[in-house]
């Protein structure tokens, strides 16, 4: 596996700012970074070819601009890049299937920047088994000491009954990079109201919540064994699990989700809690592939 970060830029805000994240992720993990452009751009029948040329310049100029902005704040740092005449979910799938991350640069929302508008981009989350990380043009605005990341939280959200085990290794090399925090969340709703009442007993709920204690609790075990270095926050709080996240998240460093990979087009492929936090998250956002 290609070990690069690859960054989708189109020239808006929120593409500097994920070329600026993925910047400092790199650094992070020693790894190259590959800024990339992708766009139908071929000039149809009747419509003279300077309008491309034009296009094709400024594609040129977008790539060399950032990339000699990047090497000037981060002179370390191998810097590559590339432009696709083709269409962009397929192009971005295509170079990053070898790669270690895809970033991406996001307005929330329901909505991704420039060519990554609406299916599109989220044709590039389904398509891609690699991480792939969102973030808004505000990330820019936050102090980032000597390039690097901030030091806030990483949070991560799971869920005790099925396998997390790609999103965990994801989350605690992060935070254990990061040198943070890790806050882990498994939310849980309470039992629907039982005729007397019952479910509502305050025993009955201090048993459930103990059991979702103890469900994580075994669940994390291995990692922090693998991981002691890590200070981590295991949390089960009551409540719908995208609002216990984007609360949770609201100032955190990065948010860990995760999406099914499904081989089959009929079926979602980002569930309702990715689907939420994607969409309304002011913290950057990495989706977790996973079977």
């Amino acid at each position: 596996m290609d070990p690069r970060i690859v960054v989708g830029l189109d020239g808006s805000a929120e593409s500097a700012a994920a070329a600026h994240w993925a910047a400092r992720e790199a650094l992070l993990r020693s790894v190259p970074l590959h800024l990339v452009h992708a766009e139908e751009r071929s000039s149809p029948p009747g419509i003279p070819a300077s309008r491309s040329d034009v296009a094709r310049e400024w594609v040129k100029a977008l790539l060399r601009d950032a990339s000699d902005e990047l090497r000037e704040k981060h002179p370390q740092l191998d810097i590559s890049t590339q432009s696709f005449d083709g269409r962009p979910a397929d192009s971005l799938a295509g170079v990053t299937a070898t790669a270690g991350m895809l970033v991406l640069g996001s307005r929330g929302l329901g909505t991704l920047t420039g060519f990554f508008l609406g299916s599109v981009g989220m044709a590039v989350i389904h398509a891609v088994e690699r991480p792939v990380v969102l973030v808004r043009a505000t990330e820019d605005a936050i102090p980032h000491a000597r390039g690097l990341h901030s030091d806030r939280d990483v949070v991560v959200g799971i869920d005790i009954s099925r396998p997390c085990d790609a999103l965990l290794a994801f989350a605690f090399d992060e935070a254990s990079r990061r040198a943070c925090r890790l806050r882990a969340l498994h939310s849980w709703m309470l039992p629907p109201l039982a005729g007397s009442g019952f479910a509502y007993s305050p025993e009955v709920n201090a048993q459930i919540a103990q059991s979702m204690n103890t469900g994580l609790d075994d669940m994390l075990k291995p990692w922090r064994d693998m991981y002691p270095a890590v200070t981590l926050d295991a949390q089960v709080p009551i409540g719908h699990a995208s609002e216990q996240l984007l609360d949770t998240g609201s100032e955190a460093g990065l948010i860990v989700v995760g999406r099914r990979i499904r081989r089959s087009p009929i079926g979602a492929h980002v569930g309702p809690i990715t689907h939420a936090v994607l969409h309304h998250s002011t913290a950057p956002v990495a989706v977790i592939a996973h079977e």
